[in-house]
């Protein structure tokens, strides 16, 4: 079998396509592709060689869900880059390792499917116990991308792929660093072991203060390929404690929200602190104020869903309220943008359609007809989707 490479031409086509999917019409991406051939050719030679650098990108704070965070935004040619290495290379040698219900960010999986092994942990334990008697915990990292590791990232994911993408996966990690010369030196000596926050350092240190003397080899930028594929990768370790040390039978994560379903609560406890230790380990932070425990037969969310285990086995669940007016403001944002000329109807249709198949099942009659109406009120179209079938219905479909 002839071997792969990253600067093989095909490879960096497929790249610069799924690069300019829902970005068409921004204007970097535009002018790319008046000349797309030429800057692909260049990356090419520069991979080649081996003289590829991460160029200066956009960065800037955005508050999403309440949650505030630090966002770079990449330039074009580097999106390219980061789609040839993730999507034909990392994501192929790091998936196999991964706990089978964490789907964030994978191909035949993503939000729905996360939801879907959720709910069957629900089932299941109502199935082997016949009561919504238990306990249920909800296990948030703190500032979780900002205290990856880079030397643990690279030893974690360097023997699971070759020697050419591990030059590139390190390039790429090493652009990561964050200059912390404004730190004393016993600061800088402690700085690995505290919990750090881009958002607080790019609010409060200032561009003089950054004169490239000291640098923390720690935190991952948000809005980076490379980083999402670490992100789902890097816990890892915790995963495995809890599925096979702990022997956690309910347990799951999507990113860094993890959960864990148990009987007794007192061992549920006990398993925290052995997750917290382990995560620890591995320099990262448990966010206590956000790790909750509730009964079962509370109400509680996850993904952004409501959910209740009834008495019977059955599992309640509603969208939240809040999903749906970010989503009515999302769609007018997008009305002002298609305005602007900045935004395709064609995009803005195909986002609607696509957030509106994950969600219709969990809202209410009255809630489908008040987003059609808007949606008519905005565009002047009907608003239609088609409806995401479960694998059961899609089985049943297959066999007709």
């Amino acid at each position: 079998m002839e071997e792969k490479h990253i600067y093989d031409l095909n490879l960096l086509y497929e790249s610069y396509l799924a690069s300019m999917k829902g970005s068409a019409w921004k204007a970097e991406p535009q002018r790319f592709h008046l000349d797309f051939l030429s800057e692909i050719v260049q990356l090419k030679h520069e991979l080649e060689t081996r003289t590829y650098k991460t160029s200066p990108g956009t960065e800037f704070i955005l508050n999403e869900r309440g949650k505030i965070r630090h966002i770079h935004g990449a330039r074009m040619r580097d999106r390219v880059v980061r789609h040839a290495l993730c999507d034909g290379f990392l994501s192929d040698a790091l998936d196999p390792y991964l706990i089978y219900n964490n789907g964030a960010s994978q191909k035949g999986k993503g939000i729905s499917f996360s939801r879907k092994m959720f709910e069957r942990d629900l089932h299941n334990y109502w199935l082997k116990n016949r009561t919504n008697e238990g306990y249920i915990c909800f296990i948030d990292y703190s500032k979780f991308y900002d205290n990856i590791v880079h030397e643990t990232a690279k030893e974690m994911i360097f023997t699971k792929i070759s020697e050419e993408a591990q030059w590139l996966t390190g390039e790429i990690i090493d652009t990561f660093t964050v200059d912390v010369s404004y730190m004393d030196d016993e600061e800088y000596e402690k700085c690995m072991d505290k919990c750090f926050s881009s958002v607080e350092y790019y609010e409060t240190v200032s561009n003089e203060d950054k004169t490239g003397e000291k640098f923390m080899h720690k935190s991952v930028e948000i809005g980076d390929q490379l980083s999402q594929n670490i992100g789902i990768f890097y816990p890892t370790p915790v995963d495995n404690y809890a599925k096979i040390v702990l022997g956690c039978k309910y347990y799951g994560r999507y990113m860094d929200d993890m959960y864990i379903i148990h009987d007794d609560l007192e061992e549920l406890k006990a398993m925290i602190t052995g997750i917290q230790d382990v995560a620890s380990a591995y320099g990262l932070f448990i966010n206590s104020k956000k790790t909750k425990i509730y009964k079962l037969s509370d109400t509680f969310k996850y993904l952004q869903t409501k959910y209740t285990l009834s008495e019977t086995g059955k599992v309640i669940k509603r969208i939240n309220p809040k999903s749906l007016a970010r989503e009515r403001r999302r769609i007018k944002a997008y009305k002002h943008l298609m305005d602007e000329g900045k935004m395709s109807y064609e995009d803005i249709e195909m986002a609607v359609k696509s957030w509106m198949g994950n969600y219709v099942k969990l809202m209410s009659k009255k809630q489908i007809k008040h987003m059609k109406s808007l949606y008519m009120e905005l565009f002047g179209k009907e608003l239609k989707w088609k409806q995401k079938s479960s694998s059961r219905t899609a089985r049943k479909s297959r066999r007709k």
